[in-house]
């Protein structure tokens, strides 16, 4: 099934680890393979993998663009993930914790990036760096 991908001008992401730029112009591609790609929005740098869910995201993130990538990196997975639930007590945050671990096992890495991303502004209202919207309901850990 082939992706297309529509590109802002000078628009970045990576393809299989290669760093390519859009031109001047809004542009379209269509990818006809599987092939690890992340937009420019999606794609971490390690200062800002600065919270344990952005050092999770991180892992994922690595294990994504190498499919190849050593144990280590799967190793930091489990035991960041591991220190991350141990630590929050949110049933719907741990449902979505499990969902994670569960896609890094099927190797579906991009899904697991997207489900780290859900638990971003959990976390950062934890740790406050926002305040929460009202319309997100009691808070729990």
């Amino acid at each position: 099934m082939a992706l297309k991908l529509t590109l802002k001008p000078g628009e970045k992401f990576l393809i299989n680890g290669a760093v390519v730029q859009n031109g001047d112009r809004r542009s379209t591609l269509v990818i006809q393979n599987k092939a690890a790609l992340l937009r420019e929005k999606d794609i971490m740098l390690p200062d800002q993998a600065n919270t344990p869910m952005r050092r999770i995201y991180f892992a994922v993130m690595m294990m994504y663009m190498d499919e190849k990538s050593d144990k280590q990196l799967y190793d930091e997975f489990v035991q960041r993930m591991g220190e991350f639930m141990n630590a929050i007590s949110n049933a719907d945050a741990l449902a979505q914790c499990v969902n994670i671990i569960e896609l890094v096992h099927g190797k579906d890495y991009y899904k697991a990036l997207l489900g780290c991303r859900k638990l971003f502004q959990f976390e950062d209202v934890r740790l406050n760096y926002v305040t929460p919207k009202l319309s997100d309901g009691p808070e729990h850990d």
